[in-house]
Order: structure tokens, then sequence, then C-alpha cells
């Protein structure tokens, strides 16, 4: 039986520290979504504590808003003994809580201490002193037991010793709780196992460490504690050391699915190959990627954040440039080096951030919807408004689209109801093959209802589907195929009749 902790925990032959940090019952909204329910958290001196869940779990707002980024609306913050609530990131970093983000955040063209100091430089009167910069950026890498040079221009160096410069600048900050964010996501392994010397150095110095991974065999190697949330709630804490995989997996995905997943595939047998991809490679987060796509399919794609699903779907869309690999549509090869390419054969790509690359939010819903296939609305050098008009009202009756008329603005409309002026554009170009990324993202459940009635539709009437989709309800509701990708590679692929949250969550999680 797993043990869920929530009191002291201590370990067999091993003194407990002294409680550093409480995060106790931090509420927190944003308009339409309850990002943090009553949320818990305690950290200890000398303790490297993982903090691990879904995608929008909520693990990245709980620590915004320890540092000041976000400003809770209920709970208590106590550290050191005291209550506090800090006002921002550099009130938080004054008090030694940093966060070294994934994202790096390093200038290339300056030095490393330059950058170590960067926004508190050590002046000589009116002019920056780099040499004693330079100085004391060689105590923290003597501290921290790693080789670089001070001088060294930031852009010279690999991801993982940019990522050693990240830690000595929270060292410097006289840190005294550290949160790493998804810290090896870009490191080799000579690297990842630099950085687990550093934290272990770290912790043995009485820093108190938060470790946000995705990676569970890091977990069992550097953790002590984790703790689990879930859809913005607090699952349990327990002992790394007594627990398994199984048992993390289990409360990261334990909810009820509401909506009845799909038991069997609707596609027909022998159906028709209409998109074979070989050994994609493309930057560092698509790596020898390979699957096909049915006729009448809505092929899966699932996996955690930065597992290379919306990279895979931008490079078959010619949206970011492929390195290598072979392209099949109908089993002939073909040659996609833009999005204009893709689109020519037949394939449409429904962006996650639909505002930035799916509509014309300026624009109406009747311009919008004739965007990818303008070319047939012209009359010389102007566009058939009537015809563009006659085309744009078919889709939104179709569609069900809720609009007072085709000339209104995108930007006042729904989120699902954009969605779905996005999904007309496509149809209106006739496209087959259809690649939807995150089609739910941010609109209510009402109109997630409609999309997944309309997929099913498109697919009824022969049209293919990728869906790409961070949520574990939607994959197992919709797909007829599951592809599971972990660090830009496939790690799985199952029926659905096979799929389950915890199969799927296994290869999520799957290292190379």
């Amino acid at each position: 039986m797993l043990e869920v902790v929530e009191e002291k925990i201590s370990k067999e032959g091993e003194d407990v520290g002294e409680v550093i940090l409480t995060m106790k019952g931090i509420d927190k909204s944003f308009p339409g979504v309850h990002a943090l329910d009553h949320v818990n958290l305690e950290l200890r001196k000398g303790e490297v504590h993982a903090l691990m869940g879904e995608n929008g779990a909520g693990k990245s707002t709980l620590m915004k808003v320890l540092t000041g980024i976000y400003k809770k609306d209920e709970g208590t913050i106590t550290y050191e003994g005291k209550e506090v609530e800090f006002l921002n990131p550099r009130e938080a970093q004054k008090a030694g809580v940093v966060i070294v983000h994934q994202e790096l955040n390093m200038l290339n063209h300056l030095t490393v201490a330059q950058n170590i100091f960067i926004g508190r430089e050590m002046m000589n009167g009116k002019l920056i002193n780099d040499k004693q910069m330079n100085q004391e950026s060689k105590k923290l890498f003597d501290r921290l037991k790693i080789d670089i040079n001070p001088t060294q221009k930031m852009g010279e160096l690999t991801v993982g010793k940019q990522q050693m410069c990240e830690i000595a600048k929270a060292i410097s900050h006289e840190a005294k709780v550290i949160v790493f964010d998804e810290p090896t996501a870009a490191l080799t392994e000579s690297e990842i196992e630099e950085l687990f010397k550093i934290i272990r150095d770290l912790r043995e110095k009485g820093l108190a460490i938060v470790y946000i991974s995705h990676r569970m065999d890091e977990i069992k190697v550097i953790t002590d504690q984790v703790t689990v949330m879930r859809d913005g709630g607090y699952v349990g804490t327990i002992d790394t050391a007594t627990s398994t995989k199984e048992d993390i997996i289990n409360m990261m995905v334990g909810r009820v699915i509401y909506e009845d997943p799909k038991t069997k595939s609707n596609v027909k047998p022998g159906a028709e190959v209409v998109l074979k991809v070989e050994n994609l490679n493309a930057g560092r987060m698509v790596r020898d990627v390979s699957f096909e796509l049915h006729k009448g399919e809505i092929l899966g794609f699932s996996g955690l954040m930065g597992a290379g699903r919306t990279e895979t779907a931008r490079a078959i869309f010619g949206a970011d440039k492929l390195d290598s690999g072979d392209i099949y549509i109908h089993g002939k090869k073909v040659n996609i080096k833009n999005p204009e390419d893709a689109v020519k054969h037949g394939i449409g790509y429904l962006s996650e951030d639909r505002k930035r690359f799916g509509v014309v939010v300026g624009k109406s819903v009747a311009e919008n919807s004739t965007l990818a296939d303008l070319d047939n609305y012209m009359k010389g050098p102007f566009i058939d408004k009537k015809k563009e008009e006659q085309v744009a009202d078919k889709y939104v009756e179709q569609l069900k689209t809720k609009t007072p008329t085709v000339e209104q603005l995108v930007v006042n409309l729904s989120g699902g109801n954009q969605q779905k002026v996005v999904i007309a554009k496509w149809l209106v170009r006739d496209c087959e093959i259809l690649i939807f990324d995150e089609p739910t993202r941010g609109i209510d459940v009402g109109a997630k209802s409609e999309i997944y009635s309309l997929m099913n539709d498109l697919v009824n009437m022969g049209k293919s589907i990728i869906m790409i989709s961070s949520e574990m309800t939607e994959i197992l509701r919709m797909s007829d195929r599951i592809i599971v990708m972990c660090e830009g590679r496939k790690t799985g692929e199952m029926s659905i009749e096979e799929a389950s949250q915890e199969n799927i969550m296994n290869h999520a999680t799957m290292r190379d």
C-alpha cells in the first residue's frame, strides 16, 4: 500500500533537516481557470524535493507564486519561520529563493561573469569592475567544483556549461532554496552526471532544492521526497526511496475519466496509408521519428512537455527546417520545404497558438475562411466578396460557428468559435490531412464537445487527423491509435484497445 505523507517524514538512519519553506493551501485562479486548488508543499534544508505532475498540473504556477511572479489568492507561505509574500522575483532572490529555468536566460554576447552579475554589477567608481566580477565568478565555480573560464563569452559554451553558469548565478544570490525546472532537458549524459554531483554537493551544504522533472529515473536517483500535483490540486507527498515508478504514475494520472474513452478503432481494416513519415530529424527535438497515418484515422500524439510533438508536426508541415527523413503522401515521396508546399499536398495545420498562427483576429470570419485558398476567390485584382461570404456562410452553418454574421471580426469570437474558423479555413482548401495541435486548449467544455463531434465528422468524410494533445482524457476519448513521444523520440505506439493512462505515461517518461 502506498503511504502518502503529509507530516514530517524521516528516513531510516538519517536526520530530517529543519523545515525552511512551507506553502499551505495555495489557491490561484485566472479567468476561466482554477490553476491551483489549495496546494501544499513542505521543504527541508538539505533535501532534494521532486515536484511532479502531468502538463498543466500547476507545478510552474506554484513556483511562480512562490517567487512573486504571480500573486496568490489564498493560502500562506512560511519561509525561515516567518510568513512571507514576495512581490517579485528580485525580492525572492534577495531572500535566497531562486529558480534555474529550463529556458536559459543568458546573453550570449556577454562574458560568463557579466551574465552572472547582470543587473547587480560590481563597480569601481562609475565603471564596471570586470576584474572583481571575474574573481568572484571563479570563487563560485571553485565552490561548485566546475571548470569554466569567467572571461569566456556565454555563447561559446555548451548548453550544459550554460546550465552550470545559471546554477552559479543562483548561488551568488546566497541561495537557500533553489528551484530546478526541467534542468536536464537539453543535457548530455555526462553533463547530467556533473549536474547531479553539484546538486548532491548543494544538498550536503544544507540547501533546499525543488526539482521539477518528467524523467522518472532521475527522480529515483537524485531526490529524497516527491510531491505530486494533478489538475491544479495537491495529491500527496511520498518518500522516494520506498516508492516505485508505478506509485508515482498512479498518483499523477489517477483521475476519473468523465468522458468515455474509445474502446475500439473506427478505422476500416486495410485502410490506405495517406501519410508515411520515415526517420524524420529536425533540430534537437525531432530525432528519427517514423509513423503512418491511415485514411479516416485519428492518430493521437501523446507525451509530456518538451516531448517534440509540435516540432514533429511543424517539420512535416514545412514550418521548421527538416534535417533529414522522408515524407510520403499516398505512397509517393514528396518534398515539403515550406507550408505552401504542405498545403499543395493537402496538409492543413491547426496550431496550438491559433491567435498567432491560425487566424488573423483583426479580419472577419469570411476573410479568415478563405485565407488558405485565396486564389480561387479573386475576381481580377480584387477578392470576390460575394463568393467569399457564400463559402463562409456554408461552413458557419456546417460547423455551427456562433457568430452574428460572417463579417464579424474573429477577435470578438470565443476561443471555441475561433477554432472553428481555423477548421473552416482548411476545409475551404479541401485538405485531406489535418494536424490538430492542442485542438481544445483554452476553450470551454461545451465547445470541446463540439470540436470532438466535428473531428469525428471529418474522419467519417474520409479526412485523416493527427491530434496532438496534452490531455490524457482527450487522447483516450478521440484516438484510434496513439503515438507516444519523449525527448524528441517515438517511445511507444499502441492501438486504442491496449491504451491506458498508465501505459501512455510509462512510455512518456521513458528515456533513450
